[in-house]
């Protein structure tokens, strides 16, 4: 197993830092969702996998298997996968068991933990794939480690993570992806659909209260890290799907008045302002391509529709 490459630049808790204040200083008031993923966020969410109302990890999941042989016809052999935002390592165990012989796994990821623990698992199940990690936020630009050999480049973005930016961001994502992949490779991508808003607003809110702990576990992090005095108690999640813009959009309410520090700064919350943490796109396939379009990349597969509600999406140049 190779040892972790990182990418240099301004050090983790500086960009926080300077995420954090820059957010806290708008108008409405915003935080980047990338930080909600410390270890214990990235614990929390795996939780929220395991919820009854969270559907899209069980449909993907069951989406990936059952596309497996399909989505190995149409990448070939050797391939070299690229993966944004690795988490767990979940559906990639899937995706490299039934590839015909992956020559390489690159996993991107801003978690130092969740990378070390994913890479590990990993490597033990498949010895002879040889493991290129990746610390990095993948948001930003990136020099991949590439071995020599044949193959296509797959760049592989599961999770329906592509919704949680803006179409402008979207789309210089997408850029990124096209300019990893190359003139031969492919992106596959998860894109939750849209379907029932009842069904999508349950996901984000589920009975046992764990999204909501993922959500407010962000506050406690600038606790931790930036010397802040969130006092959890006093703010509140909320998630609410809005029909006109086909998203969930996730806010953290403050229930008082009050007033936080935060590196050192004043950072003042009227009652009910919300903080907005999260945009969560659902996608019509028009829109998906008119976007990959606009990044230099066309549908040229997919897995899935109206009724797994979720959809699995192959890119080329």
């Amino acid at each position: 197993m190779n040892a972790v490459a990182h990418v240099h630049g301004a050090d983790p808790a500086t960009a926080l830092r300077d995420d954090a204040l820059a957010g806290l200083a708008a108008t409405p008031k915003r935080l980047p969702s990338k930080y909600f993923y410390d270890a214990r966020g990235s614990a929390l969410f795996d939780a929220i996998t395991r919820q009854p109302e969270y559907y899209l990890t069980r449909a993907e999941l069951d989406l990936l298997a059952r596309s497996m042989p399909a989505i190995a016809a149409r990448i070939g052999p050797a391939a070299h996968v690229v993966e944004y935002g690795s988490g767990s390592g979940l559906k990639t165990e899937t995706l490299l068991a039934g590839l015909d012989a992956p020559r390489a796994y690159t996993p991107v990821e801003i978690s130092p933990s969740a990378l070390d623990a994913s890479v590990a698992r990993l490597h033990a199940r498949f010895p002879q794939v040889a493991m290129r990690p990746l610390c990095a936020d993948f948001t930003r630009p990136l020099a991949l480690p590439v071995p020599p050999g044949d193959g296509r480049v797959l760049v592989f973005f599961p999770g329906s993570t592509l919704g949680n930016f803006g179409d402008a961001e979207a789309v210089a994502l997408l850029k990124a992806m096209a300019a990893t992949i190359g003139a031969a490779g492919m992106a596959l991508v998860g894109i939750d659909l849209v379907k029932d808003p009842a069904r999508i607003e349950a996901a984000y809110n589920d009975a046992a209260g764990v999204t909501a702990a993922f959500t407010l576990n962000l506050l406690a992090r600038l606790n931790r890290e930036l010397g802040a005095d969130f006092a959890l108690d006093a703010f509140a999640h909320r998630a609410r799907y809005v029909p006109l813009r086909e998203r969930i959009e996730t806010h953290i309410v403050s229930l008082r008045a009050q007033t936080v520090h935060v590196a050192g700064r004043r950072v003042d919350f009227a009652e009910g302002e919300a903080m907005l943490v999260e945009y969560s796109h659902k996608y019509r396939d028009a829109r998906f391509a008119a976007l990959a379009a606009q990044a230099g990349l066309r549908v040229v597969d997919g897995w899935g529709g109206t009724q797994e509600g979720f959809g699995l999406r192959l890119l080329a140049r």
